[in-house]
């Protein structure tokens, strides 16, 4: 059997510029017919990807908005048509009626209070405990470092219960128990000892202003924490 040889000596006789641009034109061939089985696969793909992401976009959007709703108040603006006002968050206090009573409140009750943080409700504490309670609101302007707006803030919102507080009975304490009541100085404890030394028993807090121990001032201040008892 002849095999015709022609075409192969025809190739092989081509010179190195000619089959070199035979083979780029088949290269090209190739890819034609490739993309065309290709890019119609990817156009599906991509579509179904868009249109899974619009969907779940839609649906978050949605749930957004029915979670939310109740925060955003919507202009009707024509310039602003489909925007919002920022929401407002309230801070977490007490509401505006809500009186708290100092001598019973803790801590984290009194950081609600508008001025009030944890240091503040410390001192108040603190301050609570070296009087025997508080016996009016007004005490809480001697608390160190409490401003006079922070007590005008909150006046409206505290009240104190003066039956809650401490009595000291004044026949009977000592020198260490009288002295470190905050409203005494130490030469008005001397002289309450001295006299009662003297007098045997104090009856009433004028015996205090009568005879000069304490001002007036001062047995204002003081008269809620004694009793005379014997």
């Amino acid at each position: 059997m002849n095999l015709n040889r022609e075409p192969i000596k025809n190739w092989f006789g081509f010179t190195r510029r000619e089959r070199r641009s035979t083979f780029i034109m088949l290269l090209i061939i190739i890819l034609i017919i490739g993309l065309r089985y290709t890019i119609p696969e990817s156009r599906i793909a991509i579509e179904y990807i868009t249109d899974t992401v619009s969907a779940e976009e839609n649906h978050s959007d949605h749930l957004l908005r029915n979670n939310t709703s109740h925060e955003k108040t919507f202009s009707t603006d024509s310039n602003a048509r489909g925007k919002f006002r920022k929401p407002s968050y309230i801070k977490k206090s007490l509401p505006q009626k809500t009186r708290i009573d100092i001598n019973m409140s803790d801590s984290a009750t009194l950081v609600k209070l508008p001025g009030i943080g944890p240091v503040l409700s410390a001192r108040i504490i603190k301050y609570r405990r070296l009087l025997g309670g508080f016996a009016r609101i007004e005490q809480l302007k001697e608390v160190y470092g409490l401003p006079v707006e922070t007590f005008e803030l909150i006046k409206v919102r505290v009240f104190a219960d003066s039956s809650a507080v401490t009595r000291i009975n004044i026949n009977s304490a000592g020198y260490k128990e009288l002295s470190h009541f905050p409203y005494f100085e130490k030469y008005e404890v001397t002289a309450i000892l001295k006299y009662r030394e003297l007098k045997g028993r104090i009856t009433k807090i004028t015996d205090l202003t009568y005879n000069k121990l304490i001002t007036e001032e001062k047995a204002r201040k003081i008269n809620p924490y004694l009793k005379f008892e014997n």
